[in-house]
């Protein structure tokens, strides 16, 4: 194989009148495909000058166009650059900047945003005209093509390289966990900018010639009728979602007969939930991995053994994992540890930070961060999150972005945020504030600081002002003595 682009190629050799990519009415053929991706080639390389190693952005909600793009850059030996639209315009110009994006592709409602983001950044509508195709392109296997920025304990984002490869070692881990044919139709609603959206299912289908459903956002009710009317196979999900549909009138009536499972993932799923589905008889699969490892890493397979409740699974075919100590080293069954990587599934470093990387490696293996146990026939639990992170619906806040931000107002002296429990989404953020002597700020004001800088989700839902923080010796602030201050008036 050429590059991830070959594929494409092939399925449209082999079926060129079948169905790859259902979208807003419309069915993009195996062979349709193929050409869109030749004519974005040459789009980018004749148009915008993209070559080897260059990064191509795009802000956009999810479309065929979207994935034409990430195949036209595999030709090329380009790389994509996902860009969150949920993302305030200043977070996305760090990025940009970062990145050193040479074009960025955005769609209609977001040009605004990209303008004040990065105003002397070249940008395009993201459409694949008609005219010429380039079918063959210098990117190989072994070259970069996703650079994707997850939110950095730092208070900046740091973007993780994803090599080609690393996507075709994940997809056959996809087949794997699936069972996935050329048979399946997928249902493809979460978003193409995370990792979860594009691989865990969409590339690996369109890799393997199976027929995909893309909604450019995920909306309950289009979900639903998707589902009772298109009749997919597999569906991906994350538990805001699981409990977002659930919580829809007609979910309890809905025919889920046709799909074979749903998978969810980026958080612990707790057992309510998962009886839940499972009543309804549809398996529901766990799928455990980062950013870093594009991101299956550890799974319950179709098939196997999914009777061990909360257990996120065993490590993937092609992907290894233990549980180790600080120096890495493997601990026994049912000691809690960190979770540890290793595979040629995982990423190749992050984007110009040699020290963020080498912190997160050890001799091959990629520390999480995250904390689990793994119990004598070999399967992962995984407890804790990464240290401080705060999920909410699905989306990753680490508190010290959100404090970094706090701290840049003039009244504001120490800053602190921790995740509170929220039914509808997992947690939300809360800050704890120490004002500068003599000053004086209403919470309303502090979440329009925060909401001008960063997105809506990150905005802390409370703010609690106190006289300080605790502290230990070495002035790290004590977040479990905050804790039990979250459900109080402080």
């Amino acid at each position: 194989m050429t590059n991830l682009a070959t594929p494409i190629d092939r399925n449209a050799a082999f079926t060129p009148d079948k169905v790859a990519i259902r979208f807003e009415g419309a069915a993009i053929t195996y062979a349709g495909f193929a050409r869109d991706v030749a004519r974005a080639a040459s789009l980018l390389r004749r148009r915008h000058g993209v070559g080897r190693g260059d990064r191509v952005a795009v802000l956009a909600t999810n479309g065929p166009a979207y994935l034409a793009l990430l195949y036209a850059c595999a030709r090329l030996g380009a790389i994509l650059l996902p860009l969150n639209w949920r993302l305030a315009a200043a977070e996305l110009g760090y990025i940009l900047q970062h990145a050193e994006a040479q074009v960025a592709f955005v769609e209609p409602a977001f040009a605004t945003t990209l303008q004040e983001a990065a105003p002397e950044l070249p940008a395009a509508p993201l459409e694949i005209p008609e005219g010429d195709a380039d079918w063959d392109g210098p990117g190989r296997f072994e070259d970069p093509l996703l650079l994707v920025y997850t939110s950095g304990t730092t208070g900046r984002p740091k973007g993780a390289l994803l090599r080609q490869e690393a996507l075709f070692h994940n997809a056959v881990m996809s087949h794997h966990l699936h069972g996935m044919t050329a048979e399946d139709h997928i249902l493809a609603a979460l978003p193409f900018f995370h990792v979860g959206g594009l691989n865990i299912q969409t590339t690996p289908a369109l890799q393997i010639g199976a027929t995909v459903t893309v909604h450019a956002r995920f909306v309950p009710e289009a979900v639903m009728e998707a589902i009772a009317t298109d009749r997919p196979t597999l569906m991906l999900t994350v538990p805001a979602v699981l409990r977002a549909l659930m919580a829809t009138p007609g979910w309890n009536e809905l025919d889920l007969s046709s799909l074979r499972a749903i998978s969810t993932g980026s958080e612990p799923v707790h057992q309510a939930l998962i009886d839940a589905v499972m009543a309804r008889g549809v398996p529901l699969l766990q799928v455990y991995g980062a950013t870093e490892s594009c991101p299956i890493a550890i799974y319950t397979r179709l098939g196997g053994d999914l009777s061990r409740g909360t257990s996120t699974g065993l490590p993937g075919l092609l992907c290894e994992a233990r549980i180790a100590d600080e120096a890495g080293r493997e601990l026994p069954h049912g000691v809690a540890g960190e979770v540890l990587l290793r595979g040629r599934n995982l990423f190749a470093g992050y984007w110009r930070d040699e020290a963020a990387t080498a912190s997160c490696m050890q001799d091959g293996w990629y520390r999480t961060g995250d904390i689990g146990t793994r119990d004598s026939d070999g399967y992962f639990f995984v407890h804790d999150r990464k240290k401080n992170m705060i999920i909410s619906g699905g989306e990753n806040i680490y508190p010290a972005e959100v404090e970094r931000v706090l701290l840049e107002h003039p009244a504001i002296a120490e800053a602190a945020v921790l995740g509170a429990p929220d039914p509808k989404w997992q947690e939300v953020p809360v800050a704890f504030l120490v004002l500068r002597a003599g000053m004086v700020l209403e919470e309303e004001a502090v979440r329009a600081h925060v909401s001008a800088r960063l997105a809506r989700f990150k905005v802390p839902r409370r703010v609690v002002f106190t006289d300080s923080l605790p502290r230990t010796a070495l002035g790290k602030v004590r977040h479990f003595e905050l804790r039990p201050l979250i459900g109080t008036d402080a």
